[in-house]
């Protein structure tokens, strides 16, 4: 294997110009440089990672940083296509990715600052954090280490947020079931610990003050982003409230869970009762009824991420917040109130 001592040698220069010739620097002669570039690779050199992080102080690796990663998510893969965009753009950028799988046990023995150290990371993107997950604080604490947050609402100097428009998103998939003539409708939650289950109940409480109908608070059930946890809420919903015509679930993967309820109970969708979702995750449209939702981005969720860190890396002016658009899908499991 060719060293940079060997490039050197047949360059007839010292270790210190090919360095700084290879590395860019505006002081080596543009002839010299050239000349140094073609025996590189005539030669097949290639730098020593290690070494060149070490002269530049940069790795050109970025971390990403996902909550909670279980088996049974993987019918959302909601987080795999996010990555998928991350992992494109830094690719396309020059920049590896280096994952690490978090939970709240293991934030409390290795702090966010120690992950990213101990790994030199560049800088780190975030998925999936709770507004009360302990990593939070410290990446708002942060003055030097960049990072971007994926549907966490915070943004400074050092820090970026990229999200979908969820009051939007969510009002549109109410207003839709409000146009179909629904006036009973309830929803099915995340959990108040996610920002995003607070915006889309934002947005279905101004579906329905657009509309005139009152907010009633016993009709919003949380089921935790979670098959199991769409079932047991719609399941409660059914006993406690017979009238309800319609519900919207604040994720695809609940309102797959309140569909396995419905049919048990023997009530038809969406003849009995429509359903609307939300994100589009690839089983909404095979499911039957295939599912009303709320399409958001996903790639490109981790593609801007991975712009936005990249770019803040790098100096350039960035808008610190990215909110991407979305848009209601409308499929079998709405339908016109009979």
């Amino acid at each position: 294997m060719t060293t940079i001592k060997d490039l050197a040698k047949a360059a007839g220069v010292s270790i210190t110009t090919v360095s700084r010739a290879l590395n860019g620097y505006s002081d080596v002669n543009e002839k010299t440089r050239s000349r140094i570039k073609k025996l590189a690779d005539e030669l097949s050199y290639r730098p020593n990672a290690q070494a060149q992080s070490l002269v530049l102080k940069k790795t050109n690796t970025i971390g990403v940083i996902i909550s909670e990663i279980k088996r049974s998510n993987a019918k959302d893969a909601f987080a795999f296509e996010v990555l998928c965009g991350i992992n494109d753009r830094a690719g396309e950028l020059n920049y590896d990715i280096l994952l690490f799988s978090t939970n709240p046990n293991k934030q409390l023995r290795k702090s966010y600052s120690d992950l990213c150290r101990e790994r030199n990371v560049d800088g780190a993107i975030l998925q999936g954090l709770r507004v009360s997950d302990p990593y939070l604080k410290e990446v708002i604490d942060q003055p030097h280490f960049p990072c971007v947050l994926i549907d966490i609402p915070v943004a400074g100097e050092r820090v970026g947020h990229v999200t979908t428009d969820n009051v939007n998103g969510a009002r549109e998939a109410v207003r839709h079931l409000i146009e179909l003539g629904h006036k009973r409708i309830a929803m099915i939650n995340g959990y108040d610990e996610a920002s995003v289950s607070r915006e889309r109940l934002t947005g279905y409480m101004v579906a329905l003050q657009e509309s005139g109908m009152a907010y009633e608070p016993a009709l919003v059930t949380d089921g935790r982003f979670s098959e199991e946890g769409g079932m047991d809420a719609m399941q409660q919903i059914l006993e406690k409230h017979p009238d309800v015509t319609a519900v919207f679930c604040a994720s695809d993967l609940m309102a797959l869970g309140a569909l396995r309820a419905l049919e048990r109970a023997g009530r038809s969708v969406p003849d009995s009762i429509s359903l609307v979702g939300f994100d589009d995750i690839s089983i909404a449209s095979y499911c039957s009824p295939n599912l009303t939702t709320v399409r958001q981005e996903k790639y490109e969720l981790g593609y801007q991420a991975a712009q936005l860190l990249i770019d803040m890396l790098e100096g350039r002016q960035v808008r610190h917040k990215v909110m991407l658009p979305n848009e209601l899908i409308v499929r079998g499991s709405t339908s016109r109130k009979m």
